[in-house]
């Protein structure tokens, strides 16, 4: 199933109910709390916008899966679903962000991981391990491995993906959401060559993270 709506269908829900609420508040004359639900509408209508994303291929490039803030680049020993020593790039994502993630690179879901955790703020580092999240692992057709991590954060209590283990997947497919808030890792391996700084504000399905060599 394609996920290319103007809004995920996981926000009609959300939607629905602000706007039924809203117009029981102007029924009932309660203006005040009308414009608060109405405003609290636009919020949720935004928080689940999915806009079209273009970038400019270039062999071996990844690009960025998630809209955000990096907060961390660092090289990372790994024990788990993936083990050795990678490249580590953090995203932290605002509730102001769009929630929509992409695949960093194309190939072969591998293999996915569900984690129940905590629900600590996203842009500790200590989120990474506690947290409740998702784990992507993407294999490309040169047998290099991209792993993608979706956090649930302090808000964010659902994580939600689109796409299942053995699936093709190509680079900046849109692969699921997280809702309210939330941190989105990738990991690369360690002879990947990064361009992406910290601090800098990204875009999912269009801002450039690095190379693979």
């Amino acid at each position: 199933m394609k996920h290319n709506s103007i809004i995920t269908r996981e926000g009609f829900p959300f939607i629905i109910i602000s706007m039924v609420l809203t117009v029981l508040a102007v029924f009932f004359g309660t203006l005040w709390l009308a414009v608060i639900l109405g405003l609290i509408t636009v919020f949720i209508t935004c928080f689940f916008r999915n806009p079209e994303r273009y970038f400019q291929d270039e062999d071996k490039l990844v690009i960025c899966p998630a809209d955000g803030k990096v907060i961390k680049i660092e090289e990372v020993d790994v024990q788990g679903t993936i083990s050795g020593r990678f490249k580590k790039i953090s995203i932290f994502m605002n509730v102001f962000n769009v929630h929509v993630n992409r695949a960093p690179y194309g190939g072969k879901i591998e293999k996915i991981c569900y984690h129940r955790g905590k629900f600590l703020s996203a842009n500790l580092d200590k989120a990474s391990a506690e947290n409740e999240r998702n784990e992507l692992l993407i294999r490309a057709e040169d047998g290099r491995v991209i792993w993608t991590v979706q956090i649930a954060g302090l808000i964010a209590r659902r994580i939600v993906c689109w796409t299942g283990e053995g699936a093709k997947i190509s680079k900046g497919e849109r692969f699921g959401i997280i809702c309210f808030g939330s941190r989105v890792e990738v990991f690369l391996p360690l002879d990947s060559r990064i361009v992406v700084k910290l601090g800098a504000q990204v875009r999912a399905g269009q801002t450039h993270l690095g190379y693979l060599s």
